[in-house]
Formats: C-alpha cells, structure tokens, sequence
C-alpha cells in the first residue's frame, strides 16, 4: 500500500506537472521543451488487466491531444522486482496510445533505492535494454534563486534537504529560497504549503530546521499534515532499525569478520527490525558475513 512519503513527490507532480520535464532537463541532460504545458493525464493503461497496470502518474509535454513526448513517473522507496515487467509494459502502452517518444522518471528516497531502481532491464531482444531514470533529492539541483523557487517551487523543497546541512556551500540561499518557495505555494491557497512545510521539517537536519522556523516565526509547530505525522512515525521505526543495524555490523566487526560492501548495505538498507534482531542472534555464531542470510 503507498505510504505518505510514496505519495508526497507525486502530489507535487499532480499540482505542477511541469516540475518532471524540469528534473529531466536539468538532472539528465534530456532535450525537454521549455514551453507548456506538461499535462497531468490518465494513470491507468487500462489496455490489459487495469488491476496489474496501473503506474503512479503520467504526464504529457505540450498538447495532450496530439503530445509531443510521454512521461511515466513512478515512486519508489524500495526496489520490488514485479517492477522489472510493469515499467516496461507502461512505457509500450503509452507509446502505443499516444504514438509519441516515452520515458520513465522514478523518485526515490536514496541513493540506495535509486541505484536498485536504476539497474537496466534486459528485455529479452537483442539491443532492447530499458534503463529507468531514477532520481532521489541529492541529485536535484540546489535553488539558489528565490525567483527560480517562485517559479517552480517544488523543486527547490524536495532537493532543499540534501543541500541545506551545516557544512554544505549553499546552505544560506538554498533556505532563503526555500522561504520563497513556501510563500508561494501559500498564495495559492489549498493545503500544500501545509503539506510541504511538514515535508522540510521532517527531512532537513535540526540546524537547518531551526533556520527555516525562524525565518517562518513558527517556534513552537505542530504536525499538520498527515504525511508528517506518519512520517514522524515512520522515523521512529527507522531509528530503531538504524540502531539494530548497527548492531549486527559492530558484533560481526568485534568477531573479526569481514563485512563485504554489498553485505554491509543489505543490513543497514534492512528496516524490518525482527529480521534484524534474528540476524543480531546469528552474528553471535556465525564465521562468515555470508552466513548471515542462510
């Protein structure tokens, strides 16, 4: 079932199509049109089992009677291997209806996930080889410009906690922007300054949420949202997994057992926090890092 945190990058595309042709043309380098409009279309590829296919959201670039290119945007907070047949199936439904160019655009929460998500996928055919393009919060640009944030707004906060930390160069302007961007959004009414107000204030890291408090004259906030009070929940569960990660990782280091990169990344990628208690007890007796998952 999607979560707040799986809905929260697509509630931003389904109130501002444009932000996708935006991350394609700035993040990946792809001949995308300036000009609007990017459309907000049909989520459902209704052609085959609409219960099987049907993607997160999919927007059209220029008209959407007759669109110029077609692009499939998905959310994904982890890697789920049924993904490997839809997204392709996607693409060919889209291409097939609307007889334009498709591309896929999937938002993730990491680098992790993105670079799970990323893997290209071998169609079988000699030559046909789909690689999603997959991008999470650090690879967006910093906005710098408060008029840039007015202009798109959802960018600028779903990549400010990326690059608005205590050591990073663009700090200052990437929260001034920010600002911007919220009183923007708050101008033209609705609930998603409220949305995103709770976005930023449980992503970015405590300096920088005390910056952006104050410049908001909100000291004392309460959670308003609901993606923040699941997220604040969710946090929660991730910190106790985070700890029992830790766990395992340091028995396995005091027994002297080497812990190979992609070992090291399954466990603390790991948020089910009894697998992770069963992999603490099995760290005690085990005389390899591999013998961990048998």
């Amino acid at each position: 079932m999607p979560t707040s945190e799986h809905e929260l990058p697509l509630e931003m595309v389904r109130n501002r199509p444009q932000l996708v042709p935006t991350i394609l043309r700035t993040v990946f380098g792809l001949d995308m049109p300036y000009a609007e409009p990017a459309t907000l279309t049909s989520e459902s590829y209704a052609d085959l089992n609409p219960a099987e296919l049907r993607c997160d959201a999919t927007v059209l670039l220029d008209d959407p009677e007759t669109p110029t290119h077609g692009v499939v945007v998905e959310s994904q907070l982890r890697f789920k291997a049924d993904k490997l047949y839809s997204w392709p199936a996607y693409l060919a439904l889209l291409r097939n209806r609307r007889k334009c160019p498709v591309t896929l655009l999937v938002f993730c929460r990491d680098q992790a996930g993105a670079r799970a998500c990323g893997a290209p996928i071998d169609m079988g055919h000699p030559g046909w080889v789909l690689t999603p393009l997959t991008v999470h919060p650090g690879l967006l640009p910093p906005i710098t410009d408060t008029e840039e944030a007015r202009r798109l707004p959802e960018l600028a906060i779903l990549g400010a906690p990326a690059h608005a930390n205590p050591d990073g160069p663009h700090t200052k302007a990437v929260l001034t922007s920010v600002k911007a961007a919220l009183d923007e959004v708050h101008t033209q009414g609705g609930d998603n300054g409220r949305l995103y107000y709770d976005y930023l204030m449980t992503q970015l890291c405590e300096s920088a949420r005390k910056v952006l408090e104050g410049t908001m004259n909100i000291a004392d906030y309460e959670w308003q949202s609901d993606f923040a009070k699941t997220h604040q929940a969710e946090g929660e569960a991730r910190g106790e997994a985070m700890g029992e990660a830790k766990s395992v990782l340091l028995f396995l280091s005091a027994r002297g057992i080497d812990v190979p990169d992609d070992i090291r990344e399954r466990v603390t990628s790991c948020t089910d926090t009894e697998q992770l208690d069963r992999w603490v007890k099995r760290a005690a007796v085990i005389n390899t890092a591999e013998d961990l998952f048998d």
